[in-house]
C-alpha cells in the first residue's frame, strides 16, 4: 500500500487524531519541518516513520518525504498533517493510479461551511487555477494538496520548489509531461490550531506569490 507523506510543523495536537485515522496498509511519513513543539516525538508514538526537512518550507517537507518513501507499490500520497483532511479519504485519490486510469489524483477540497475555508483562501486559488487553465489547458477547480501519483515518476520530474509553490510545480510539470491528471472530491474540515497558509492573509499572499512565479515560469 502507498506511503503517506505529511510535511509537518508544529502539528502535535493534530497527529494523534491524523495519524489513528491512516487506513490499513497506509505507511505515514512525518516529514518534520524543524517543529518546536515535539510533533516529531507524537509521530514516533503514533507508528509514523519521522524524517527531518530543512530548511523551512512546505515544499522542502514534502521533498524530504519523498526521499524517504520507498513501499514496494511504488504509490505515494501527500497529505496536510494539520488535520484538515481526513485520511480515511485517501483510498479516494489511490484509487485511480492503482487502477491505471490516472497519473495525478487531487483531492478537489469540499466544505460543510464556507468558515472552513476562508474567502480569501478560495480566491486566490480559484485565480491560480485558473490561470493554470489558461497556460496549460488543464480545467481544474483545486490545487489542493491532498494527492497521489506513481513515486519514481514523480521524483523524474524533478520538482525545484521549496516554498509553497511545489503542489502547483508538481501539476505543471505533470501536464508537461503528458500526464492524465484528475480530481475528486474529499472533505475539507476546520483544521486544528491556526493554519499558516489559509488562515490568514499573509500566509495566503505568500503562497499565491510563490504559485505565480511557478506560473511564470511556464509562460
Amino acid at each position: 500500500m502507498p506511503d503517506v507523506v505529511l510535511p509537518c510543523l508544529d502539528e502535535a495536537a493534530a497527529l494523534p487524531w491524523v495519524l489513528t485515522r491512516m487506513p490499513e496498509g497506509y505507511r505515514p511519513i512525518v516529514a518534520d519541518n524543524d517543529s518546536t513543539d515535539g510533533s516529531a516525538q507524537v509521530a514516533e508514538q503514533h507508528g509514523a516513520r519521522v524524517v527531518q526537512a530543512r530548511p523551512r518550507g512546505f515544499g522542502a517537507a514534502c521533498h524530504a518525504g519523498l526521499a524517504a518513501a520507498d513501499h514496494e507499490d511504488g504509490i505515494v500520497c501527500f497529505l496536510d498533517a494539520d488535520g484538515s483532511f481526513d485520511p480515511h479519504q485517501l483510498p479516494r485519490v489511490v484509487g485511480p493510479i492503482a487502477d491505471g486510469s490516472a497519473d495525478l489524483v487531487l483531492g478537489r477540497r469540499r466544505t460543510a461551511s464556507y468558515k472552513d475555508w476562508p474567502l480569501h483562501a478560495r480566491l486566490g486559488n480559484r485565480e491560480v487555477a485558473r490561470q493554470l487553465g489558461r497556460r496549460t489547458g488543464l480545467r481544474i477547480h483545486d490545487i489542493g494538496p491532498m494527492r497521489a501519483c506513481r513515486r519514481e515518476a514523480l521524483r523524474e520530474l524533478g520538482l525545484q520548489d521549496r516554498r509553497f509553490g511545489y503542489p502547483l510545480e508538481m501539476v505543471t510539470r505533470a501536464v508537461a509531461a503528458g500526464w492524465r491528471v484528475v480530481e475528486v472530491d474529499v472533505d475539507y474540515l476546520p483544521r486544528t490550531g491556526k493554519s499558516k497558509v489559509t488562515g490568514t492573509v499573509g500566509g495566503t499572499l505568500k503562497a499565491v506569490r510563490d504559485m505565480s512565479r511557478v506560473l511564470r515560469a511556464i509562460e
